[in-house]
């Protein structure tokens, strides 16, 4: 699904990320799976990832930027596949 990140569009239906992505290619993984309901408004501002939501709250994400090319470390707490 393609999100809109720039602070005023509203998502149209709740989503549920453990990565958001943005067009430069830099992902942005929260520290645990992220639940966007509609309504919420993104925008990336410097290192962080806020989540705008109605009436004024907003949420600034804890989490980890990363190429999208990078290799993920594996091993114990990885999310990665283990190798067969």
């Amino acid at each position: 699904m393609r999100i809109i990140a720039d602070g005023s569009t509203p998502l149209s239906r709740a989503a549920l990320a453990d990565a958001l992505e943005n067009d430069d290619g830099l992902t942005f993984e929260p520290t645990a799976p992220l639940f966007l309901a509609a309504g919420d408004r993104l925008r990336f501002e410097d290192d962080a990832l806020v989540v705008l939501r109605d009436g004024g709250v907003r949420h600034d994400l804890l989490g980890d930027w990363y190429w999208r090319c990078r290799i993920r470390p594996t091993g114990a707490g990885s999310r990665a596949p283990a190798a067969r």
